[in-house]
């Protein structure tokens, strides 16, 4: 289990190098609320975007985005609807991002998916 957060904590910390170099602007990290946890939080150009953060070191169980499961991505709008009502954002253009990072000793890979749903 420690290993696996281990992988998830370096996973996102890759990914949010690769955003910030994209241009992205992060807002949160690991925002928590009753209804679910959004791994990433951050601003592309004119979208708010919840992003879900996905790290592997090999496909043997599968493709990350495969963990991205329906109900997964029913916590993310929950959790998503939360932090703009609690943020007061309205009229917001909203987006759903996975990110899938491989990682394999010091190299890693990163496929990000836009809008997800």
């Amino acid at each position: 289990m420690y290993q696996r957060h281990i992988l998830g904590r370096k996973g996102e910390d890759l990914a949010v190098e690769y955003l910030k170099n994209k241009g992205y602007f992060i807002l949160e990290r690991n925002f928590i609320c009753r209804q679910g946890e959004i791994d990433i939080i951050a601003i592309d150009k004119d979208y708010i975007v919840f992003i879900e953060i996905k790290s592997r070191t090999n496909t043997e169980y599968g493709l990350p985005s495969e963990a991205v499961t329906e109900e997964k991505i029913k916590h993310i709008l929950k959790s998503a609807s939360y932090y703009l009502h609690i943020k007061g954002l309205e009229n917001v253009n909203v987006r759903i991002d996975a990110i899938e990072v491989y990682i394999k000793g010091n190299e890693h890979y990163i496929n990000h998916i836009e809008q997800i749903v």
